[in-house]
């Protein structure tokens, strides 16, 4: 497929020369200048040198109001001082942002953002030599990048729109049949295993809405996914061929249903009952033309799992879908992410169905909508949940075609940038998004500065600890206090960094070559459905990282060695000649922090054992239970403390004269019959472990195959409640910090292995 997915892409890609030759002869254009540039400047060409002598001479000696006070340690703390207890009293009158507090919080960061900004170009550039100037302006540029997309996003931030409220009023006109549209539930599907279609099918035909049709979308053509939908009662449609793969697959799908909207969901999203009575009410606005819902997970994502945070981290997508969407809301360019979203048939047919010409069809779709006039709305309440990638190699496949397709709109017609019909504000805000993916050059480049200061004697940064602490420490400390609180807690600053770096070297490849090769590479699915029992070690993602770990680890030694050093050789030279020595002190503090990040990320790529294909949910359901021995029936009672679709852990809470002991499971299986009494739900099952849980004996019981009516009633119970998926809020700074310790000191491979095999992973709902 991946193959002629490609081919399908290049031959309906618009303009097929024109614009990749502008948009890469652009930037290798950039890349020859600044080597013309650097050559100059290393051979002593008399112009290029006198610039930059005379550029430093302006690093040397910067504007008045850039020299630190001439003051003792404690006072150059007061601005950080001031503005730390500044924000922290905002924060405390202001838990949750609001419009008045996020203001003053955003005012104070592009302050001490333009303030940092400052002091870096106009003093702390080591131009002295062309081999210290090519890494400080290096160093300068890649921050500059960082700067600007966080620049961005916070004075976008100021609009950010909440459409909950909105929600409740127009959902009175669904629920009460004054607005009830006819809507297609489409599940476009591309190998996913049986046992995943089923539980998505099943919650689509529990979502409780009069006018729906289900339609599953096979584009493997496999006979027993048509068996499997016969069995379910929804429509199947398949297609002769995989022309433009799941775009493709919606677009054909589209000329064969009727309805009025179009809901997407992805092969293992399933909707919470009430997902159309939240949505549908949007669209008696003529104007929309997509309702964009959050994408959350039932599974921990492979980070979390990997460090053994499942209950601790939230998932990377937390981050986008309470932050950055909100912000997209406000500025009238919500993106389209693939699923969970309803859409006007009408607004489609207008504009020729999904964008068929990139990887990213969701995208580019969403932006063509909003081109056309049409209004895109993010309504931010979790209606469905998904499966996260189950293992790091399935996690780097999903984050690399989603940089691919993204950056494949320099190349097409969609592009955000150029496009007619979109307003200065949202080509701003795509442009933050286009730009996001650059930035991991940038940190690439801060993991690589540091071997610079050991093995090539180069300073990029010239700053005193005087200057850090007045120029460096208020801007650094404000934006680490309120980064969680501005993302409304998904996600720390120390732990974003990991989620950033793990990948940032495959990231950083895939956007160099996508610039220079657009469309070299098909759409690959994320593969799901995946166990094992073992640990394994992606040595693929690893290799990078190991060597850089190694060489970084001596760097550390060697930086400290040269702080020592510099340290000694200040205290007997002029002070005129020590200004070329500041910096020196940065190196082994930077070497230690990333040699510290890359351990973690080491420790990610290590999966731990996956050995169950389903989910075990934290639900507590009261049960009664009747035990079948040799010679009696004995009843119990109890409460679940785990429930999946093959199985429960229970507590026996009620068991008067039933004495269990693992030994029994020894002489004959026990079998049991069970009753979920909230939701009198009656089932079969054998009893495969026994044991204790605070004052209580615990079962475990593994089902018997259910009928459809049970296999129903359990997915419901399971997947389909609304309001059960729950934001989750992340660690603060400190307490992340004490968690990266925790993960270097304890790592899972040595004090959990033995348990994971075992044990149940339990996603908390």
């Amino acid at each position: 497929m991946t193959t002629s997915v490609d081919q399908n892409l290049k031959s309906n890609r618009p303009e097929p020369w024109l614009r990749p030759q502008i948009a890469t002869l652009v930037l290798l254009s950039v890349v020859l200048l600044s080597g013309g540039v650097v050559a100059a400047w290393f051979a002593g060409q008399g112009t290029i040198s006198r610039i930059f002598a005379q550029l430093n001479g302006l690093q040397n000696q910067p504007p008045l109001w850039l020299e630190v006070p001439m003051v003792t340690g404690a006072y150059l703390l007061f601005p950080t001082v001031v503005l730390f207890l500044a924000v922290l009293l905002i924060m405390r009158i202001s838990p949750q942002p609001r419009p008045w507090s996020r203001f003053v919080v955003i005012g104070i960061l592009l302050a001490l953002t333009l303030r940092y900004l400052l002091w870096r170009s106009l003093s702390t550039l080591n131009v002295s030599t062309p081999l210290n100037g090519v890494f400080s302006i290096g160093l300068f540029l890649l921050e500059l990048l960082m700067l600007v997309s966080s620049t961005i996003q916070l004075c976008l931030m100021l609009g950010v729109r909440d459409r909950r409220r909105e929600a409740d009023w127009l959902a009175m006109d669904v629920a009460e049949g004054r607005y009830q549209p006819s809507v297609n539930l489409l599940i476009p599907t591309y190998n996913e295993p049986e046992f995943i279609l089923r539980r998505t099918i099943i919650g689509c035909q529990a979502v409780d809405y009069p006018h729906k049709q289900v339609v599953l979308l096979d584009d493997t053509r496999r006979p027993e996914i048509q068996a499997l939908a016969e069995e379910l009662g929804c429509q199947y449609l398949t297609r002769p061929d995989n022309r433009f793969a799941k775009a493709g697959n919606l677009n054909h799908a589209l000329q064969q249903t009727q309805g009025d909207l179009i809901v997407v969901f992805d092969a293992d999203f399933v909707p919470t009952a009430n997902f159309l009575t939240r949505t549908v009410g949007f669209f008696q606005d003529a104007q929309v033309a997509l309702v964009q819902t959050p994408q959350s997970f039932y599974n921990s994502d492979p980070i979390a799992r990997n460090l053994g945070l499942e209950n601790v981290l939230t998932p990377e997508e937390e981050v986008f879908y309470r932050q950055i969407q909100p912000i997209r809301d406000g500025a009238g360019s919500v993106i389209c992410s693939g699923t969970s979203f309803v859409a006007r048939r009408t607004a489609l047919e207008a504009m020729g169905g999904f964008v068929t010409d990139s990887l990213s069809e969701d995208y580019f779709t969403g932006i063509r909508l909003s081109a056309q006039g049409y209004r895109l709305v993010y309504l931010d309440e979790k209606l469905s949940a998904g499966l996260a990638a189950e293992n790091i190699a399935a996690h780097a496949v999903q984050r690399l075609r989603w940089a691919r397709g993204t950056l494949q709109a320099f190349f097409i017609k969609s592009n955000p940038l150029t496009i007619r019909g979109l307003n200065p504000l949202q080509r701003l805000a795509h442009f933050e998004g286009l730009l996001h993916w650059f930035t991991s050059i940038s940190r690439v480049g801060f993991l690589l500065m540091p071997l610079a200061y050991s093995f090539l004697g180069v300073i990029p940064l010239r700053a005193t600890p005087a200057e850090l602490l007045y120029f460096f420490l208020p801007f650094y400390l404000v934006q680490l206090t309120v980064f969680s609180w501005l993302n409304r807690r998904s996600r720390s600053a120390l732990l974003s960094d990991i989620y950033s770096l793990v990948l940032c070297f495959p990231l950083a490849a895939t956007v160099i070559q996508v610039m220079l090769n657009p469309f070299s590479k098909g759409f690959k699915v994320t593969p799901k459905g995946t166990a094992s029992d073992r640990f394994l070690f992606n040595w693929h993602l690893a290799w990078p990282l190991i060597l850089l770990f190694g060489v970084t680890a001596i760097s550390l030694w060697v930086n400290l060695g040269n702080c020592m050093i510099k340290g000694a050789w200040m205290s007997t030279v002029p002070p005129e000649l020590a200004v070329q020595a500041k910096g020196v002190d940065i190196g082994w503090i930077w070497s230690g922090y990333n040699l510290i990040m890359v351990g973690i990320s080491l420790l990610i790529l290590l999966d731990v054992p996956r050995p169950s294909l389903y989910e075990w949910f934290a639900l507590r359901r009261t049960v009664e239970l009747k035990i079948e021995s040799a010679d009696a029936v004995r009843p119990a009672w109890g409460v679940t403390t785990a429930l999946s679709e093959v199985g429960a852990e229970i507590a026996l809470t009620q068991a008067a004269g039933l004495n269990l002991a693992a030994a029994d499971l020894a002489e004959a299986p026990l079998h049991v019959q069970l009753e979920i009494l909230e939701h009198q739900l009656f089932l079969q099952g054998t009893i495969t472990k026994i044991g204790s849980s605070a004052d209580f004996p615990t079962v475990r019981v593994m089902f018997d195959p259910l009928n459809l009516s049970q296999q129903r009633q359990l997915i419901e119970i399971l997947f389909c409640r609304p309001g059960q998926w729950k934001n989750r809020c992340t660690p603060g700074e400190m307490q992340s910090l004490l968690l990266l310790f925790r993960i270097l000191l304890r790592p899972r491979i040595l004090f959990d292995r033995n348990a994971e095999v075992s044990a149940i992973s339990v996603s908390q709902v």
